[in-house]
């Protein structure tokens, strides 16, 4: 009888076509079922809570399979890592009950997006961070962002090949902090849309850089129009930080700290006065 198992895995999207899998076999799902053949000794096939672009890295991804072959934890991790890119490595591995799905059964979906501001382009950490040269306004950003919480149509900033049969999603949390030089973005919500969060940024670096005033998010996002805003920014910075479940599945925490951005405290966006 097949055993459904659950993999949170992390990575580092470049040099990987994104997660889903494609003909030439360059998508991280491509590797990681390969990987996991060599354990398992027939071919599996995965399914994970965040199809992630090329790329966008993860520190909390989590996909399933179902192993017809019974294994130690052990091998769905160690011997699985010997066999995958040093670019993409399983965290853990654990038996959960045949009705869980990675994607349908996620209850909540936590992004960042680093960014560095100022002058000079990175180089130690090129294609890990995005970049703006610009000096940005903080609080203005943290305003605008705040506008975009709760359950909206974000048609606007979902991208055109975007397969969701709902453009409705709720924003529960989109908030940036800054450490020296870096910025970064946080967004939750129970799922996203595709190129949404690229989409947001983008937007919010214009309002940041001067280029729109912070009440023109809200005039995109009631628009529904995706021409009205912002160029999708690069994905380089985009990180898949946790996937959130049922807390009786008991999954292991997501290790989340980066050690070029410590937690910091988020801005907090200026007092807005109640609509008349």
């Amino acid at each position: 009888m097949a055993e459904r198992i659950a993999l949170g895995i992390e990575y580092d999207g470049r040099g990987f076509c994104g997660w889903q899998t494609q003909p030439g076999g360059c998508a991280i799902q491509d590797h990681v079922e390969r990987a996991l053949a060599e354990i398992h000794g027939v071919p599996v096939h995965t399914v994970t809570a965040g199809r992630t672009d090329a790329g966008v890295h993860a520190l909390g991804q989590v996909a399933h399979f179902d192993a017809l072959n019974a294994r130690p934890e052990s091998a769905w991790v160690k011997g699985v890592n010997a066999h995958l890119p040093t670019g993409i490595s399983v965290l853990w591995a654990k038996p959960v009950p045949s009705n869980f799905d990675a994607r349908h059964r996620a209850l909540e979906r936590a992004y960042r997006y680093v960014l560095l501001n100022r002058p000079a382009r990175p180089a130690m950490l090129a294609g890990r961070v995005g970049w703006v040269h610009g000096a940005l306004d903080d609080q203005a950003m943290a305003e605008a962002a705040s506008r975009l919480l709760g359950v909206h149509d974000f048609s606007a900033f979902r991208a055109a090949e975007c397969q969701a049969r709902s453009p409705i999603r709720e924003l529960r949390r989109a908030s940036l902090t800054r450490q020296g030089e870096f910025l970064c973005f946080e967004f939750r919500a129970n799922a996203f849309l595709h190129h949404q969060i690229r989409n947001m940024v983008g937007a919010l670096v214009w309002v940041g850089l001067g280029r729109r005033p912070v009440e023109w998010v809200s005039e995109v996002l009631e628009s529904r129009n995706r021409s009205l805003g912002a160029a999708t920014f690069a994905p380089d910075g985009l990180y898949l930080v946790e996937v959130r479940y049922d807390a009786s599945l008991a999954l292991p925490e997501p290790s989340t700290t980066m050690p070029f951005f410590p937690p910091h405290p988020p801005l907090q966006p200026p007092d807005r006065p109640n609509p008349p």
